[in-house]
Formats: structure tokens, sequence, C-alpha cells
């Protein structure tokens, strides 16, 4: 068995195939109401309005999560909760998942397993009555965890990036900073003595049971205040995976605007830049109460020469980006 599975024993997906794994991972995935669920070629899902939304995401061992650093249920909590906040960010209610699994051969079916639980636990939590309605098991020799999400409009208009006007208040939802702070404390502290991930050391250092740490691991994006930002009016909004800064500067950038931070607006260097939080970023008319758990952090301000500015002054619009941030290990 390979070293990168050594916390979890049992039959690997090679020894049991694809039938037997795939009824051991489906008994334990949410089922949601879908009007045909798994088992034929493509799930029925209900569209009432006559439109939904649909966004697909992929998380890859290395680039996107790290073995030593995350249990079985950790990455599916995450893969989850990725997907489940672009639906939000649209002002949609999530209404079912599509989950494709590559998996090498020595893979113990545990680890499938556990996925499955955290995206049960995921959905519960964060979508309640949405669904895991089909999917796909392949192998490779990357594992790797490919979501598709479907989002209920409920007859409102989609929140699209490229709405917000002038006059505008910038207002954002959810967490700030804590992801990138747990992952720079993985990086920090969860290595062995040549700096790669090791589990041992993760758990000695206390990193483990870092609070950021697990905001890095499990996400707990504001879904139910998407919906309820396309109700109370929002002209733009966009799911903050990648951090503040950078995901700022695309709403700006698609509105044909500035957005201008609040000079008193909470917001540290790791709050502009960390990504992985998957807050939602909105701007709304001036007059509209802000609904759910959205703060005021700016304005939009006419397009000038920067995208971002606070109290006037350009910020960066940098933030995570794979091509440029992976180093190519595993771990």
């Amino acid at each position: 068995m390979d070293a990168t599975y050594d916390a979890w024993a049992g039959p690997t997906v090679g020894e049991l195939g694809e039938l037997v794994v795939l009824d051991r991972i489906t008994s334990r995935l949410p089922a949601g109401s879908p009007l045909v669920g798994p088992g034929d070629d493509c799930a029925v899902v209900a569209a009432p309005d006559g439109r939904f939304v649909v966004t697909t995401d992929m998380m890859v061992h290395g680039p996107d999560f790290r073995w030593a650093w995350s249990s079985p249920e950790d990455v599916g909590w995450k893969a989850a909760a990725t997907n489940l906040s672009d639906v939000a960010a649209m002002g949609a209610v999530p209404s079912g998942l599509v989950i494709a699994l590559a998996a090498p051969q020595d893979t113990p079916v545990a680890v499938l397993e556990g996925i499955a639980n955290g995206f049960r636990l995921a959905v519960d939590a964060l979508a309640p009555g949405c669904g895991v309605v089909g999917g796909d098991l392949s192998t490779s020799a990357t594992f790797t965890v490919a979501v598709t999400a479907f989002g209920d409009l409920g007859g409102l208009a989609p929140v699209l990036r490229s709405g917000a006007r002038v006059g505008d208040v910038v207002a954002v939802s959810g967490e700030l900073g804590r992801a990138a702070r747990g992952l720079a404390r993985l990086f920090r502290d969860g290595v062995d003595a040549q700096g790669e991930p090791d589990r041992a050391a993760t758990v000695a250092s206390g990193a483990d049971a870092d609070l950021d740490v697990d905001r890095q691991r499990r996400p707990v994006p504001p879904i139910t205040d998407g919906p309820l930002a396309a109700v109370a009016g929002a002209t733009a909004m966009l799911d903050l995976s990648d951090g503040l800064a950078i995901d700022a500067g695309r709403l700006a950038r698609a509105s044909r605007v500035a957005l201008d931070l609040d000079a008193d607006a909470p917001l540290d260097e790791v709050a502009l830049h960390g990504g992985e939080d998957h807050g939602l970023l909105a701007t709304f008319p001036a007059e509209a109460p802000l609904p759910g758990g959205f703060r005021r952090i700016g304005v939009v301000r006419d397009r000038g020469d920067a995208d971002l500015l606070r109290a006037g002054a350009p910020v960066p619009t940098t933030g995570w980006d794979p091509y440029a941030d992976w180093d190519g290990a595993a771990g």
C-alpha cells in the first residue's frame, strides 16, 4: 500500500472493484429529493422556474489538498463546500451535486467512504435538502475529486459579477483570512525535518486542533446568505475563493467600476490576500439594508486606473493562484 494511505486500512478499490465500491459510497451520500436519483444514465432534477445554475470544480491531490493534513472527511467536506458556495454566489439555493472520483488502485475503500461521509456532513450543515444525484468512479495515478453543482434561482434573476453600480455599498459575508492563516500554520508546523507535509508533526505541534487549520480543511461558507442577498437586491456578487483582493478585482473589471474599501474596515493583509475562505462579496444599493451576515467594507466608485482601492489608494489585486503557488509537491 502507498505510504500516502498509511492511516487508513482495509481492502483497496482495486481489490473490491467498481460495483462494490460504488455501493459502499452511495449508501453514505445525502440523497436529497431528485425526480430521478442515482442508478440511471442521468439524474432528473426539478427546475421549478425553468432555469438552473450549474458550476463545476476539481480538487486534486497536491495543489488542492495533502493527505498528511486532511482526512477523507475533510476532503469530502471541502469539495462540497466550495461548489455550494459558487451556487450561493449566484443567489441560488443548492439543489443537487454530481461527484466524480478518480483514485489510484491502492486506495483503501475506507478513504472513499470517508469522502462520502464528508459530503454528507457538509450538505447537512450548509445546504439541507440538497443531495448527491449521481457521479462516476475511475482510476488515476493522482487522486482527484470533481464536483458539479446545480442550484434553483427560485424565480429571481441570477446575481452576476457585472452589475455593480457607482454608489453601491460593498459588503462581505463570512470569515476572511482564517483559511490562509491555517494553511500558513500547516506549512510552518505540520512538516517534517525536510519540510514535507507530515501527519505526526501536525498532531504533535497542536496544528491539528487549530481552528484556523480546521477552517482551511473545512470552510464554512455562508450559503444561505446568497439567496438572501438576491432577495435584498444585490447588484453583483461572487464567491471569495482566491482572496478578497483578487476576487474584488474580478468583480470590478466585470462591472467596469472600482471598489474602494473603507479605511476603517477590519481587513489586514491576510484578510485581503489569503484565499479559500469561500465567503461572499456583494454590492448593494446604498439604501438597501444588508441581509443576513453581510457587513459593509466599502463603496463602488467610477472606474479609474485601479480595480481596487482603499481610502482612494490602489490595492494590489493578488491572491491564491494554483499555477503560481504550487511547487509540485503532494504529501
